[in-house]
């Protein structure tokens, strides 16, 4: 399942968008879950509209440049609520970046592999004090919810990296 086409057609469950406001609200309120390239939402945007999910039509407003306006149609509706239905059944493949560098580190001296760790280490403490900044969202819990389990999993990354770097420290080369 794509789920870039689900945050795309969930965007637009609320209300008719031009491409970008879509990609501004993604950049100002979901950077912290997603990391969806502009280019790819107005891929996405057009693919949705050419499967029927979505409508668009171009509008002008004064002296500005025309720009699609993206819509969700009926077809999209139902489509968003089976991607939706999908998402929350389905866990997904956990891959996690980085995880096949782990399994080759042995091909390094240990105080290098310790030193790669402590730097991941610091990226995640920095990714859990970010994301533990975000504000609440005022309307519903989806998005609170996104963010809590973003920050458990980092929270869990934390700790085992924690564990495996003292590990790595008190036993022999």
């Amino acid at each position: 399942m794509d789920e870039r086409e689900l945050l795309l057609l969930g965007l637009l469950s609320f209300q008719s968008q031009h491409g970008y406001q879509i990609n501004e609200f993604i950049e100002r309120n979901l950077s912290r879950v997603t990391s969806m390239k502009k280019a790819t939402a107005y891929a996405i945007l057009d693919r949705l509209a050419r499967d029927g999910y979505a409508s668009v039509h171009t509008e002008q407003a004064g002296n500005r440049p025309p720009r699609k306006v993206y819509a969700l149609t009926p077809r999209g509706e139902e489509r968003f609520r089976a991607l939706l239905r999908r998402s929350l059944a389905d866990p997904g493949e956990a891959t996690i970046p980085g995880d096949i560098g782990l399994m080759f580190l042995d091909q390094l001296p240990r105080q290098e592999v310790i030193e790669g760790l402590r730097k991941r280490l610091d990226r995640v403490e920095t990714q859990i004090a970010e994301l533990g900044q975000v504000p609440r969202h005022e309307h519903g819990i989806g998005v609170d919810l996104a963010v809590e389990h973003k920050l458990v999993l980092l929270r869990a990354d934390r700790d085992w990296l924690r564990d495996v770097i003292a590990r790595l420290e008190a036993s022999p080369d």
